[in-house]
């Protein structure tokens, strides 16, 4: 799972001349929560990853990760409806993304907008129902 998200993560890294074989790893075996991580199965084989953590006040999704060789073919996207159906959310869903990351455009399309953002991340928002991303977890 560590290499996935290096593999996936590399290209956006490196445009954003923050790769480093090391990190990129271990940031994710630091955070790794097992019983929060969805394994994406693909064909009968594992082609991604996915974790939600539900908070007090809100969701977030996070490792959202898909070989790149699955990618453009509806299946994150299959996959991020599916977690928003299933999951009951405390407030809004939250997640984080790339600058310039491709991946923000599937967010987009669900319906995430921007909170915040920095040089390296974008934050994102899908608002409860009834709520706009301006008064989300505020």
């Amino acid at each position: 799972m560590a290499e996935l998200r290096a593999v996936v993560m590399r290209p956006d890294l490196e445009r954003l001349g923050r790769f480093d074989a090391v990190r990129v790893r271990s940031r994710f075996l630091d955070a790794y929560a097992p019983e929060l991580t969805r394994v994406i199965v693909v064909d009968g084989a594992d082609a991604g990853l996915v974790a939600v953590r539900p908070e007090r006040t809100e969701t977030w999704i996070e490792h959202f990760y898909l070989d790149p060789s699955l990618q453009g073919r509806g299946i994150g996207g299959s996959v991020l409806s599916t977690l928003l159906a299933e999951s009951p959310a405390a407030g809004p869903f939250r997640l984080n993304v790339l600058q310039g990351s491709p991946a923000r455009r599937l967010y987009e399309r669900h319906g995430f907008v921007q909170d915040a953002a920095d040089k390296i991340d974008v934050f994102m928002t899908l608002p409860a129902p009834g709520r706009d991303a301006s008064t989300a977890g505020r």
